[in-house]
């Protein structure tokens, strides 16, 4: 599924967020949104998956209006995981990934087999089969964020929105939910904090500032010390992974003599 945000704006309590943002996302496609905190990246998600509605401009899924669409078509071919997402209620992880099927069900209808089969295969997939029992919320976050993301694998989208997928998750589980991003979805909108994994595991990257798109291509492009510094203030070098080839960011840490003050710990001063 194509996506295109067409010259968004978003406007909350007086400040802008998101200012003339336009990107397009082609079928077939993992692209991340990377950016400072407060960039405007989860805002452009939100738009997607319609938690927002914009002050300006059109989302476009597969050419169509995003507010053409009712919002059970738009559930039957977006799936997102949210930083927020959650349950109140200690369901068991076997009831929250069947809750994927919810949009493409009528009523209390019970799940087919090939549903059933699908809610043990993501389960597998993201190794929380042995949680299927369990209630959710007797789970540590890393299980729980696994939970989600088979419950938005189960939902069998055309358009996989990730909100920090790695938030919780130890390296293996990073590396294994990343690395099968294409398998997930049709196409994926990914935001990562994390600028090696961006790298390593998309096929474009967006870079958000203030609300604006700083620029967008291939991870060897877009990443280059020049942008770290202008976009995320520091100072890095770029070099490339010595088996994929993609580019890897070594940070160099802050100076301590400019560390502000406030950071520094108190001087010590002798007994009076």
């Amino acid at each position: 599924m194509d996506v295109e945000l067409d010259d968004l704006g978003v406007e909350i309590a007086g400040k802008r967020l998101i200012d003339h943002l336009s990107l397009d996302v082609r079928r077939g496609e993992v692209v991340a949104l990377v950016g400072p905190n407060g960039s405007g990246k989860s805002t452009a998600l939100r738009c997607i998956y319609r938690a927002l509605r914009p002050d300006r401009g059109t989302v476009r899924l597969a050419g169509r209006d995003l507010r053409a669409l009712t919002i059970r078509e738009t559930a039957q071919q977006v799936a997102a995981l949210t930083q927020q997402g959650g349950s109140d209620f200690d369901y068991t992880v076997r009831e929250i990934v069947a809750l994927g099927r919810t949009p493409h069900k009528r009523g209390n209808a019970p799940l087919t087999a090939d549903e059933e089969l699908a809610c043990v295969r993501a389960m597998e997939q993201m190794d929380v089969i042995d949680l299927a029992g369990r209630g959710v919320l007797g789970l540590s976050g890393g299980e729980r964020q696994r939970v989600l993301i088979a419950r938005a694998l189960v939902q069998d989208p055309q358009l996989l929105i990730l909100d920090e997928p790695t938030n919780h998750l130890d390296i293996r589980h990073q590396t294994e939910l990343l690395g099968r991003l294409h398998d997930c979805a049709p196409t994926v909108v990914v935001v990562l904090h994390d600028l090696n994994l961006a790298a390593a595991a998309c096929d474009r990257i967006a870079v958000l500032d203030q609300g604006e798109l700083v620029t967008v291509g291939a991870p060897e492009e877009v990443l280059t010390a020049e942008l770290l510094a202008e976009v995320f203030g520091v100072d890095a070098a770029i070099v490339p992974h010595p088996l994929s080839g993609h580019p890897q960011i070594l940070f160099t840490l802050a100076d301590a003599a400019a560390t502000p003050s406030s950071c520094r710990p108190p001087e010590s001063h002798p007994s009076l």
